[in-house]
């Protein structure tokens, strides 16, 4: 039988301005090609147009995108099904940051000039329980929900 190699969690360091972990893991995921100076910028410029607190509603944002359920693919019996289970702490966060990003990354670039400002759209709406991001949420959640029955064949 197969084991699991388990595996030391890095640790990200806070991000220079607000101190934050959580800002850091964003501006990690939203860089692209390593520019990780140009992500930081396109982060800072969309937390400065937010307003007043921009971090706690940017903190927000993330709690309230983040699934407390998940569905996953288990096989039984030669037949594979949806299986709703509870998203740990570590995989919401990452999660709610995938789907801010790609949010802000399908926005129109008629409405908005830069990604600053598609960030910052959704990281407002997000932090109100609305945009793109807290649809796809809303989707993940419906999905489990529909798949409750199989819950008894939980890994």
């Amino acid at each position: 039988m197969r084991g699991r190699a388990t595996f030391k969690k890095r640790k990200v360091e806070v991000d220079k301005i607000y101190g934050s972990v959580l800002a850091a893991k964003f501006i990690n995921r939203m860089m692209k090609d390593g520019k990780k100076t140009t992500a930081e910028n396109l982060f800072y410029a969309a937390m400065e147009k937010l307003g007043e607190n921009p971090l706690t509603t940017f903190e927000k944002a993330l709690q309230n995108v983040g699934p407390k359920q998940e569905i996953k693919a288990r096989r039984v019996g030669g037949a594979s099904y949806q299986i709703p289970m509870e998203v740990r702490g570590d995989r919401r966060v990452s999660l709610s940051i995938r789907w801010l990003i790609e949010a802000a990354r399908k926005r129109s670039n008629s409405e908005f000039r830069t990604f600053a400002d598609k960030l910052a759209a959704e990281f407002k709406d997000a932090s109100n329980n609305a945009g793109e991001a807290v649809k796809k949420r809303d989707t993940v959640q419906r999905m489990a929900d529909a798949n409750k029955a199989f819950s008894h064949f939980r890994f």
